[in-house]
């Protein structure tokens, strides 16, 4: 796509005019250092900037026809058929000089709006993104089921991209994702790296995954596990010697366990039970905070290790006994949010205000952090060499 020259938007300190094109609100997206646009029938361009929405000052309510015809400048046939029909779609693109975006345009009330997602240039680093260094063993795990979530915008496909590009730079592998809409482009380094795109490479998460499972791979990615059919192939091909990685729309490593085997009928749990115990790698529950000085974001970081203990209690049902391992589970990499948020707090990234209001149980985070409470550091160093020798 290429930059179009016509009218063009001020900074907002200055008197801003009309912008003339969708190059130019992503230009204006830049600018705000926003992470993201959204669109919307009757309401100015607005941008989500330090975690806030604040409109495009100066600049008109658009019409309907309007969000329409920007949607357009940016959208292949393919992807208008999948709006018709689907009533919303996901896809990201590239612009000149610009970035890279993930959109997702639906209908709402009978008006289109649509959400722009401004993506990091290049993949970053575990350092980089502010995580945890024990998340650096992830690459070297050799098979099993690991699982990033959190909610819609947490990171976690930036997270998973960055496991992905690891993987690739010291392993030869054969590498396939599967993602609704490819956020991150990888290049070939020491392994294959196959990208499939919900839509326009493959119909959906359960077929793609069954594919995969026939082109000989190592490592698979699963954008999102949206459905039941496609939570049970992945399991499978967790089982047989691939490492699957995937996310989950959920708020703790507990409510993920929970999740996952809830989605299954009564009768099948026990049995996913003994196969998550067995599957299950890794579980890691993230969110993106204000940080103290308000001028960016934090990552708030909840780790879960597969050991022993953990196996067996996921195996026994004994889910409410999780935490307290994650609790004590320090030399194993594991930490829960609430002694993150504590660590956080302790560290100036993130006010005291800010991990009360993060924290699942917000009385115990007052509680630690009025008394002073000492927290374990964040998990350590990445023992890369002893996981090489698992691989």
């Amino acid at each position: 796509m290429t930059d179009m020259d016509s009218n063009t938007c001020a900074d907002i300190t200055d008197q801003p005019i009309p912008c003339g094109s969708i190059t130019e609100l992503f230009k204006q997206t830049i600018r705000l250092n926003a992470s993201d646009l959204h669109l919307a029938a009757d309401i100015p361009p607005m941008f989500r900037v330090k975690g806030k929405i604040q409109p495009l000052e100066g600049h008109p309510p658009l019409s309907s026809e309007a969000v329409l015809g920007l949607l357009g400048e940016i959208m292949t046939d393919r992807y208008r058929e999948v709006l018709k029909t689907r009533r919303s779609v996901d896809f990201a693109i590239s612009v000149n000089e610009v970035g890279r975006f993930r959109v997702a345009a639906y209908y709402q009330r009978g008006s289109l709006s649509i959400a722009f997602r401004l993506l990091a240039a290049g993949i970053p680093t575990f350092e980089s993104l502010g995580l945890p260094e024990s998340l650096g063993r992830l690459p070297y795990i050799r098979d099993g089921l690991v699982l990033v979530t959190g909610v819609t915008g947490s990171g976690k496909s930036t997270t998973l991209a960055t496991v992905i590009h690891e993987i690739n730079a010291h392993f030869s592998h054969n590498i396939i994702t599967i993602e609704d809409p490819i956020e991150y482009v990888h290049q070939n380094n020491q392994s294959i790296i196959n990208q499939r795109e919900l839509h326009s490479d493959v119909p959906s998460f359960s077929e793609a995954l069954r594919d995969a499972l026939r082109a000989d791979p190592d490592v698979i990615l699963v954008g999102e596990m949206r459905d039941l059919e496609t939570m049970r192939t992945a399991i499978m091909a967790s089982e047989t010697g691939h490492l699957v990685f995937s996310t989950l729309h959920s708020r703790d490593c507990v409510s993920t366990v929970n999740r996952l085997v809830g989605a299954f009928p009564a009768g099948e749990q026990p049995m996913i039970r003994q196969q998550l115990a067995s599957t299950l790698k890794a579980v890691i529950s993230q969110r993106l905070l204000p940080n103290a000085a308000n001028t960016g974001r934090v990552p708030g970081v909840e780790i879960m290790f597969s050991t022993p203990g953990i196996s067996n209690l996921i195996r026994q049902g004994k889910d409410d006994m999780i935490y307290s391992n994650i609790e004590t589970g320090f030399t194993d990499g594991m930490i829960t949010m609430e002694q993150c948020l504590a660590n956080l707090v302790k560290e100036g990234k993130i006010s005291v205000d800010t991990a009360i209001s993060a924290a699942k149980n917000k009385n115990l985070m007052r509680q630690r952090l009025n008394a002073g409470e000492p927290q374990q550091e964040v998990p350590g160093p990445v023992r890369r060499n002893w996981f090489r020798r698992q691989r």
